[in-house]
């Protein structure tokens, strides 16, 4: 049996998902965007439901880091034929309840500019609206004090953006942070960019395609299984999960391991078929 649900507000596919595990369905296929994907995986946890996924969305992020076909005939036979692994998902906990995020979470420059670009945009030009938003913006770039608490851990640091990672690439296959960050390695890395306008955001991307460790002038890189972010200097800032506005700082985020299984081409996949394997 194959039933075909189509969501029509936030939340609706989270409850499908819990409904398909109560009914007795096998798997769970997501056509959309990251921001679906994770809804179906909140209402998945624990279920031991798979997880396929059939890229629709904008940037389809989890889906390029775990190396899944763009294509919906392709990605489909992967669901038919593929096997399942099993990823880590970050939580954080808001005032509605916990949510999860597979690629990343943070705050900063990445969020605000994922709640200003809108939806009619991103339908019509994918990643490209999301670029022409971020280089109007640069030349607004601040870094205003974080606390940025690592696995209780404090660093106080000047940060135009704060990402917390589950997966290394933020542009699969061509941005990574780091070589050594799988969405199956058991931690959340942590990502702060420090940038003021437009000539020192530029260098500080730069110097993020260089791929380097700490000590880089514009970057800080930490890792741990929970995480709080905060805003010493100004008012909160937006925050984000997995592209989709939520809220503002502060937030803690916590590693929630081997907790979705996604359905995968083990021939591609960077992530392991079992965390014994």
């Amino acid at each position: 049996t194959v039933e075909v649900l189509a969501t029509a507000k936030a939340g609706d596919a989270r409850r499908f998902a819990r409904e398909a595990g109560d009914q007795g369905f096998d798997v769970l296929v997501c056509y959309g965007g990251d921001g679906t994907a994770m809804e179906i995986a909140a209402g998945a946890v624990g279920t031991g439901l798979p997880l396929g996924l059939v890229p629709g969305g904008t940037g389809n992020l989890l889906a390029g880091n775990l190396r899944l076909p763009r294509g919906a005939a392709a990605a489909a036979r992967v669901i038919l034929r593929g096997r399942a692994a099993p990823i880590d998902l970050g939580a954080v906990e808001r005032g509605d309840g916990t949510h999860y995020f597979a690629v990343c979470s943070g705050t900063g420059f990445d969020a605000r500019l994922m709640a200003n670009t809108a939806a009619a945009e991103k339908r019509r030009w994918k990643m490209a609206a999301y670029v022409a938003r971020a280089l109007a913006a640069l030349p607004n770039v601040t870094s205003p004090l974080h606390r940025v608490t690592v696995d209780g851990v404090a660093h106080d640091l000047p940060a135009a953006l704060v990402l917390v990672a589950n997966c290394g690439e933020l542009v699969p296959p061509f941005l990574r942070l780091r070589d050594d960050i799988t969405p199956d390695d058991g931690w959340l890395d942590v990502l702060v960019l420090r940038a003021h306008g437009t000539l020192e955001s530029l260098r500080a991307f730069a110097e993020l395609l260089r791929r380097p460790t700490n000590g880089a002038r514009w970057l800080w890189f930490g890792r741990g299984r929970e995480v709080r972010v905060e805003v010493l200097e100004g008012p909160a800032r937006p925050m984000q999960l997995d592209g989709e506005p939520w809220g503002e700082t502060p937030f803690e985020a916590r590693l929630v391991p081997a907790s979705l299984n996604v359905l995968v081409d083990p021939e591609t996949t960077p992530v392991r078929m079992s965390r014994g394997g």
